[in-house]
């Protein structure tokens, strides 16, 4: 890794870096537990926005993983965020589940079907062809899209399901709309969650293990990245990409001594 000032902060990706299908990746209990224990401020981050972070913290801990609820930063906190910043006190029809539901009302939104600002696109375990008819309308209306994250599916233990990416582009062919995308691959997200520790991109590292939205999105937020190959990206893949991380190691095991190594010397 190119060394140019101590790491002070860490990002790290959820799926594929921590766990894989609600089980740990070996080697992340450690990391988590260092990262606490030496005091670094850090944030794990996902796109998914079905749970609210007391969800998240519940299933982590199941699988081994203890970290506190203010930890964990999702794509619904960021859209919460990025409305309360674009329209205090606003008005929303949601697709979407208890975390982006939850995320919005403690904003001081309002959810409803009647003339919303926007409408807003998150998972769900169940897409409505209702809701999304309904969706279509509002948008044809005048209501903005904005949607959690642009991924296309999401793992399960039967195979792939449709997610908040595909139905967005259902939506925005039906109405000619294009949504704004909150979560990875935009470096909003990136930039959201560095103002929630109070970090500086220049002390801080983001680790995950996708190139094309864990790796790009820390990139274009002017983090040092480091790739695992725990989770999307395989080896062979990294050399396709127009950019590169700063590091790629075999998984987050490689890391937790990584974190003293980087620390800021002692003042």
């Amino acid at each position: 890794m190119t060394e140019r000032k101590p790491i002070d902060c860490w990002l790290t990706d959820m799926d594929g870096v921590l766990v894989h299908e609600e089980r740990a990746i070996p080697g992340a209990a450690d990391f988590v537990t260092k990262l606490i224990e030496s005091g670094r401020r850090f944030l794990v981050l996902t796109n998914n926005s079905i749970f609210t972070p007391r969800d998240l913290r519940a299933r982590l801990l199941a699988s081994g993983i203890d970290l506190p609820e203010s930890a964990i930063w999702t794509s619904a906190l960021a859209t919460a965020q990025f409305l309360d910043d674009q329209r205090a006190r606003g008005s929303a029809y949601v697709i979407g589940e208890a975390g982006l539901t939850t995320a919005l009302h403690d904003v001081g939104y309002v959810l409803t079907e009647r003339a919303p600002d926007y409408v807003v696109l998150g998972e769900t375990r169940t897409y409505s062809f209702e809701a999304i008819t309904r969706a279509i309308r509002l948008i044809e209306k005048g209501a903005r899209f904005i949607a959690t994250n642009p991924d296309p599916s999401g793992p399960s233990p039967e195979g792939s399901l449709p997610a908040t990416g595909s139905v967005a582009a259902l939506i925005t062919r039906a109405t000619g709309v294009e949504p704004y995308f909150i979560g990875k691959p935009n470096p909003l997200m990136m930039r959201s969650a560095l103002n929630r520790i109070d970090a500086h991109s220049e002390t801080t590292v983001m680790i995950g293990d996708r190139m094309d939205t864990d790796v790009i999105c820390g990139l274009e937020a002017g983090l040092r990245t480091i790739l695992v190959l725990t989770g999307s990206t395989r080896a062979e893949q990294v050399e396709r990409f127009p950019y590169r991380p700063t590091r790629v190691v075999d998984s987050v095991a490689d890391l937790v001594d990584l974190i003293d190594e980087l620390a800021p010397p002692p003042a």
